[in-house]
């Protein structure tokens, strides 16, 4: 049984699926569990847990209605180029031509299945990449603690929650020990939240405020917990976000009213006509879609009006005839303007782009965003964890007696072995900040050696510290908050390894207590007692504002501590800013020997112990940049596209990693004051901007620090004013209506919510900014072959029409016109001929400079300017060698007799009409065939694709067999014309023409013309967008090859690298 969703009726946030009295944090915890019947001993029985499973439904978020067959094969009948067909069916059947009709019957059933087929596997694979936000979760039942799906958690499961887990339903806290969750995807809050499981709190607060409830998909970052289970799925304060995202528009236009709430007659008929032109819109598919999708059925409707124009010519000119032959020659020419394979192709074309998606890590959730990828001009971008690794390593620490310690980490951050360390006797702020390398590599022993202030230092590295780093086997792992595990990391580099230091045969020191981090203090400490000497230490780690005032003394020499004073603080924080500048997130490191014996069974007060430290010195983390964000992001900037990092980092450190990632120019110095200060900003500087403000500002920043979720939305609105379009990353819930609002939504596979996929268009499986770079090039190869098919399928329906309706003036003794391409040689063009090269051309590979092309512009998408003349060039050139052929053959070398009913069937009188139709149909077939490979470049000659080769006479060679798809389709073409031309009944009842043999010497010289006229056309083209380059930009660049530089009047395309 399915449950109810939470929006069909009040529902009051937090009190779960049982309709708590009040929310569930307003309530002690042995209220919960009597109104929800629950065992906070035992847990539920088996039975019961199936009886609330079928009440309550499933622990997810709903579908939204998934996989629909029937809506996807509604999709494939209506559409104006299947209506056109099945109209030339009835008409066919209508007329007793049966086999034109069997023929078209079997395209419209061979298009549908197909289409169906190839969208519902489309539909399939999106639907499949759905995530759970976590699988199994610890749920106790009939006193046992067993591992189950987190699906199947329902209200009133007693669960139990440790650090690492992810809090599998809404649930209140029964016990809560050093309980932290990290809810920055529910709430955007960075740092985690501590929970306490005694408070009973005010029904009206917010989520964020709700300490005594653990929220469904939030990590736990500290601790562990047990409660009860009250809210599951839809009713979890996530799934109530979903919901509100899910809301769908209603379909029937309102009626306008006046001010009174009254309404004419007129406004009623008003809202209903308009309803009625939506749904008609709807099923013609005009109004909904993808907008290349939307294009194209509009283009199909504009056809079908086209074909009803060209059968009405044919009529008209024989003067409205009812006979069979006419009305069949009206029928060929209404199909000769449908590119019947179009949508198929298309289908295919779109869902082969996906699964080379998945392939590059971007999974795509709808079929708009693999168009808007081309076209994108700003990708506004996280920094932790997409441009950098997210994992912390310490690069520096400063003891103020010594001097600054240096690492050059190694690839595997976990790896306390590797790497190397060097020494510098002076503090952060004079240093000259050289790599670690650059320094010469010291041996941590050597450093160590007498070294009394650097082993206190490590002592609070590794015993302040809860992370645990080991070798297992021959890999080292580590397990713990990654700031920790990064500390714990160079510690172990000295052997100072926390597990070494606690454990093994003779342990030096023993725990005895610990303060957690508290984000009032932003401390965290730990009691430690030496084993040997039985003293007792306290080894404290914070933020560095926080620490350096509960320190009263500091080593600035060997020989003994020195007060802590004002001056000697604001050292501190000046060597604290160095280090930040450099891109680290900065610590402090303090500890003092106890007087007092601390009693490991009692409840010492932190505040009497956490004072009069003396402060060792600052530790400085790096979260280093993925090794291809600095050449990806070069990338964007060569492919016309800006990237802005928007980030809750440090302004400092969030400077730092975007000058080395490059999305900061390094020569800021030589750019203008006000143009360095709106490039990097914190969120309240921008956030006080007014939108005017925002505008009149000469760039957009590319850097946001301390970034909250609305700055987001208003960056991407800034964007829109200036007529960009822009992809945002994000991964928490509160990304989301930024994900909503932003041309293209990213979210992150590994990171991110089920919210965030949910908002987003493309999902990141491995989090990776290379990997929107993929998907962007992934998105304009798509772009480039969708153009080529569709220029060189139009190209062909243009010359079959012009062939059919110039043939008109053809006509025989009956004053009746004879076509020189019959019905179903239309057809065997349209979906046989030239179906499979289009798909061929779908599959290119991208070109080799798709991404030092500017952006593509959706608003005139396929169909630029460049593409309409080629369509029409092409279609004339393609046209008027298809006549000269059948007239070469009719009255060139025949006798120029047009015979009497040779529409309908064979005979001797109309042998030569059958033969020129033949070679008609063979030069028809060669050309469409050959204009696919030259749809290969839409500039370039098909003989010299590659002008920096040397292989002067062989290159096409080379080029034809690279996409094997498109060769072999091809060939397939080349030999599936000769069944048709030589076997009997075939030939003659089905095509309407007859085999041929000395016609083929016409065919080999028209394909030769051919040839000569395309390549003359791309010739004329080269020296034509040569000429616009020089007088735009004198430049030495090969201009050749389509670029998507759609801002000039011709829809000017850039330069295709030389291939070898």
């Amino acid at each position: 049984m399915k449950a109810e969703s939470p929006q069909q009726d009040a529902y009051v946030s937090g009190t779960g699926n049982a309709r708590l009295s009040r929310p569930a944090h307003s309530l002690s915890f042995d209220n919960v569990a009597q109104e929800i019947g629950a065992n906070i001993q035992n847990g539920l029985g088996e039975a019961e847990v199936k009886q609330r499973l079928e009440q309550h439904g499933r622990n997810q978020l709903e579908d939204s209605g998934g996989v629909q067959p029937i809506k996807i094969l509604t999709r494939q009948i209506a559409n104006a180029m299947i209506l056109v067909l099945i109209l030339a069916m009835a008409v066919s059947f209508g007329i007793q031509s049966w086999i034109e009709g069997g023929v078209i019957t079997l395209v419209v059933v061979l298009n549908i299945v197909v289409g169906f087929f190839q969208e519902f596997q489309a539909e399939k694979t999106m639907d499949s990449l759905r995530s759970l936000s976590s699988p199994t979760a610890n749920a106790i039942r009939d006193g046992q603690n067993i591992s189950v799906p987190t699906v199947e958690i329902v209200p009133g499961d007693l669960v139990e929650m440790k650090t690492g887990d992810t809090v599998p339903a809404d649930v209140r806290l029964i016990e809560a020990i050093n309980f932290e969750t990290d809810e920055a995807l529910l709430t955007g809050e960075s740092l985690p939240v501590r929970k306490n499981a005694t408070e009973q709190l005010d029904d009206d607060l917010g989520a964020g405020d709700r300490i005594n409830v653990a929220f469904s998909s939030t990590t736990v970052t500290k601790g562990r917990a047990q409660g009860i289970a009250f809210a599951t799925g839809m009713y979890t304060e996530i799934g109530a976000i979903a919901a509100a995202l899910r809301k769908k528009g209603s379909k029937v236009r309102q009626v306008k009213r006046k001010d009174d709430g009254t309404a004419g007659p007129h406004r009623y008929a008003q809202a209903w006509s308009l309803t009625a032109s939506d749904a008609v819109g709807r099923f013609l598919g005009v109004n909904i879609g993808t907008p290349l999708q939307k294009k194209l059925s509009r283009l199909a409707v504009l056809l079908f009006g086209i074909a009803v124009v060209c059968a009405i010519i044919v009529l008209g000119a024989n003067e409205f005839s009812s006979e069979q032959e006419v009305i069949i020659y009206a029928v060929a020419t209404g199909l000769s303007m449908i590119p019947a394979s179009l949508i198929v192709v298309l289908t295919i074309t779109m869902a082969a782009g996906t699964k080379r998606m998945v392939e590059r890590h971007v999974i795509v959730r709808n079929l708009r965003s693999l168009e808007a990828l081309g076209a994108v001009t700003d990708i506004c971008s996280d920094k932790t964890g997409t441009l950098t690794q997210g994992k912390m390593v310490v690069k520096k620490a400063w003891i103020p007696a010594k001097g600054t310690y240096s690492v050059d980490p190694p690839s595997n951050p976990f790896n306390p072995t590797a790497g190397t360390i060097s020494f510098e006797g002076c503090a952060p702020k004079d240093s000259n900040n050289q790599a670690a390398g650059e320094k010469g590599s010291e041996s941590p022993s050597d450093l160590l050696d007498g070294n009394a202030l650097l082993e206190d230092y490590l002592k609070v590295a590794s015993l302040a510290n809860l992370a645990t780093v080991q070798k297992n086997g021959e890999e080292w792992s580590a397990r713990g908050d990654p700031t920790e595990i990064a500390i714990q990391v160079f510690a172990s580099r000295f052997d100072r390894n926390r597990l070494s230091l606690m454990s093994g045969e003779a342990p030096a020191w023993r725990s005895v207590a610990e303060f957690p981090f508290d984000s009032d203090v932003k401390k965290m400490s730990t009691i430690f007692e030496q084993i040997q000497s039985k003293e007792m230490h306290i080894f404290t780690k914070g933020a560095v504002e926080r620490l350096i005032d509960s320190c009263t003394s500091v080593h600035l020499s060997s020989e003994g501590a020195t007060s802590m004073s004002n001056e000697i603080r604001q050292d501190i924080l000046s060597n604290m800013e160095a280090l930040a500048s450099l891109g680290l997130r900065v610590l402090a490191l303090a500890s003092k020997p106890l007087k007092e014996r601390v009693d490991p069974n009692s409840d010492p007060n932190r505040n009497d112990l956490e004072v009069d430290l003396v402060f060792q010195g600052l530790i400085g983390l790096y979260d280093p940049p993925r090794p291809e964000s600095a050449s990806s992001v070069k990338a964007c900037g060569e492919a016309g596209i800006s990237v802005h990092m928007l980030t809750g980092d440090h302004p400092g450190t969030a400077r730092a990693i975007a000058l080395e990632v490059g999305i900061l120019p390094p020569r800021l110095n030589e750019l203008g004051e006000d143009v360095v200060k709106a490039m990097v900003m914190t969120a309240s500087q921008f956030d006080k901007l007014s939108d005017d403000d925002v505008d009149a500002l000469p760039v957009l920043p590319l850097v946001i620090a301390r970034c909250a979720p609305n700055t987001k939305v208003r960056m991407i609105e800034a964007l829109h004013r200036r007529k960009r379009f822009a992809a945002m990353t994000g991964d928490g819930v509160n990304d989301s209506p930024s994900l909503k609002r932003a041309d293209v939504g990213i979210a992150m596979g590994q990171a991110g919510s089920d919210v965030a996929k949910d908002a987003s268009d493309i999902v990141l499986t491995d989090d990776n900014f290379a990997s929107i770079l993929n998907a962007i090039e992934e998105g304009r190869r798509m772009f480039d072959n969708i153009q080529k098919f569709i220029l060189h399928l139009l190209a062909e329906n243009i010359a079959q029409a012009c062939t059919l309706l110039i043939g008109l003036v053809f006509k025989d003794e009956s004053n009746i016109s004879v076509f020189p391409l019959a019905p179903v040689e239309i057809l065997w063009v349209i979906m046989i001929t030239s179906g499979m090269p289009d798909m061929g051309l779908g599959f290119e590979i991208a070109a080799p400079d798709i991404l030092q092309r500017p952006p593509q512009n959706l608003k005139r998408g396929v169909f630029t300017f460049e593409v309409m003349l080629d369509m029409l060039v092409y279609g004339f050139w393609t046209a008027s060698l298809c006549l000269s052929a059948f007239s070469l053959v009719l009255f060139g070398f025949g006798d120029g007799d047009l015979g009497q009913n040779c529409n309908d069937s064979y005979s001797e009188a109309c042998d030569t009409v059958f033969r020129a139709r033949a070679t008609c149909f063979a030069c028809l077939t060669w050309f469409a065939l050959f204009l696919a490979w030259e749809m290969v470049n839409m500039r370039r000659s098909f003989f010299r694709m590659q002008p920096g080769s040397k292989k002067y006479f062989t290159q096409w060679m080379y080029d034809v067999w690279r996409n094997k798809f498109l060769f072999f389709a091809i060939m397939a073409g080349f030999i599936t014309i000769f069944p048709t031309l030589y076997i009997p009944v075939i030939n003659h009842d089905v095509f309407k023409h007859e085999g041929i043999s000395w016609e083929w010497g016409i065919v080999f010289v028209e394909a030769a013309l051919f040839f000569l006229g395309i390549e003359t056309w791309k010739w004329a083209k080269r020296i034509f967008f040569r000429r616009q380059k020089k007088k735009a930009q004198p430049s030495n660049k090969d201009i050749e090859a389509p670029s998507g530089d759609y801002a000039n009047g011709l829809e000017e395309k850039s330069p295709t690298k030389s291939e070898e």
